[in-house]
């Protein structure tokens, strides 16, 4: 293996790693629900993202044919973890879960909990 390729792996794991510590010290310390819902799902998005690409960089050179496997993890995980965190959210603020009173634009909330379903809302 090349020089220049270790050191790309080992600056995607070191910047994965930090990444992820960032992710999981905002879990752990933000105050509300709302808030701490963005540090797994955006660093510790990228910190992952970052230790699989490593990972399918070094075993692609060191073994014969390119590793598909963790690019297909990384793809969807990039596609998931948006998807699940918009719906976590969603199902706070129908759950009526208070977010801290810093918080802009609360004024929305009452009428996106309102809000009827699409196929509620059709005429027969």
């Amino acid at each position: 293996m090349s020089l220049f390729v270790e050191w790309l792996v080992i600056i995607l794991l070191i910047l994965g790693a930090f990444f992820l510590m960032v992710g999981s010290i905002g879990l752990a310390k933000l105050p509300d629900f709302y808030t701490r819902l963005h540090a797994p799902t955006k660093a510790s998005t990228l910190g992952i993202g970052a230790v699989l690409i490593a990972s399918s960089i070094y075993f692609s050179v060191n073994q014969e044919g390119i590793s598909v496997k963790e690019l297909v993890i990384t793809l969807f995980l990039f596609i998931t973890a948006p998807i699940t965190a918009h719906m976590m959210g969603k199902a706070a603020m129908h759950k009526e879960k208070q977010a801290l009173d810093r918080t802009q634009n609360q004024h929305l909330q009452e009428p996106a909990r309102n809000r009827l379903p699409p196929e509620a809302t059709e005429q027969p």
